[in-house]
């Protein structure tokens, strides 16, 4: 079907039954079927679906194919099957038939029922190739890659160790660099991430390498309000106010700041969900979400552990070191 287009035609079999029994005109006879002019685009959709308990003979979620008509193939269908009931109606995709059902009575309405003993994977087949007939426009070949079965688990497994790499190197640097406060920061984001597992689990999310990728952002972004919130906070000491004073100043004001980044950030992730694909939109649940927990643990956990630790002024000895920043101090 490579960059032409498929072509999707019904045509009525010349033949009558009898007691149950298809009978068909033999070879060399006149041509068995009659062109209906029903073709793949009046055809509005093909779906596989489960058939409840059945009657008699019948069987419980057997596969059916359910199709649907627009409003002209409706009324065309109409009147084929008003024409031909007891004879088969053969339904061929470039040539080639794909099935033969048998029309037991008139069908209006524009739907109808495709069964007969099918295996989830036929019914499946025969709903992808009616489905391509009823395409408007030729398929054009863009790219193909060739997938190993395990490389998805493979590119998962080395994203998750990428990013415990990146989540120690951020604890490391915040200890270091931010000392007690960068603790504060530490206990923050362990307590994000734990929440964040557990909302996967609750909601559910489903971790692909996109999904992956949206998580260990948002770790990012986590950590950037508390760098805001401490650097207010080292200005805060400068002038001489207590650990504590400081905590609740350089928060209040640093607090705008990781507000609108933070609104920004959600907006993104909402126009992502809204118009991306299937992968962009796992990328864009997962950063939303992982927006929305950041702030709140900025916003719960690390303000509330600053206001809790002892309040101490920078230039009480060892103590109030633990309160600078640097590495060289």
């Amino acid at each position: 079907l490579i960059d032409e287009e498929a072509l999707l035609e019904a045509v009525a079999m010349e033949s009558i039954s009898i007691e149950g029994a298809t009978v068909t005109p033999s070879e060399g006879s006149a041509d068995p079927y009659t062109d209906t002019g029903l073709t793949g685009r009046y055809l509005q959709s093909a779906q596989l679906q489960f058939a409840g308990t059945g009657g008699a003979g019948g069987l419980s979620n057997e596969p059916i194919v359910a199709i649907t008509w627009n409003a002209e193939g409706a009324a065309l269908f109409e009147e084929i099957t008003a024409n031909n009931t007891g004879k088969r109606l053969a339904i061929f995709l470039d040539g080639e038939e794909i099935s033969s059902p048998r029309i037991n009575e008139r069908i209006s309405g524009g739907q109808a029922v495709i069964s007969g003993g099918f295996t989830p994977e036929e019914a499946r087949d025969l709903v992808q190739n009616l489905n391509f007939g009823a395409l408007p426009v030729p398929i054009e070949l863009v790219s193909t890659q060739t997938i190993g079965a395990a490389l998805g688990g493979e590119v998962l497994e080395k994203g998750m160790m990428a990013g415990v790499i990146g989540f120690a190197f951020v604890m490391a640097f915040m200890l270091l660099w931010y000392r007690l406060p960068g603790l504060v920061a530490v206990v923050a984001l362990l307590s994000y991430v734990v929440v964040m597992l557990a909302l996967f689990q609750l909601i559910p999310v489903v971790l692909t390498a996109a999904g992956l990728a949206g998580f260990i952002l948002t770790i990012g972004m986590a950590v950037d309000a508390n760098v805001l919130v401490f650097e207010r906070m080292k200005e805060e000491l400068r002038d001489g106010k207590g650990s504590r004073e400081a905590a609740i100043v350089g928060f209040k004001r640093a607090w705008s700041a990781i507000r609108d980044g933070n609104v920004t950030s959600l907006l993104s992730a909402i126009i992502l969900f809204w118009f991306g694909t299937s992968m962009v939109k796992g990328f864009a649940l997962v950063f939303g979400i992982g927006v929305i927990v950041s702030m709140l643990s900025a916003l719960l956990v690390t303000r509330t552990l600053l206001v809790a630790l002892p309040d101490r002024k920078r230039d009480e000895g060892v103590v109030g070191r633990l309160y600078e920043s640097g590495l060289g101090k």
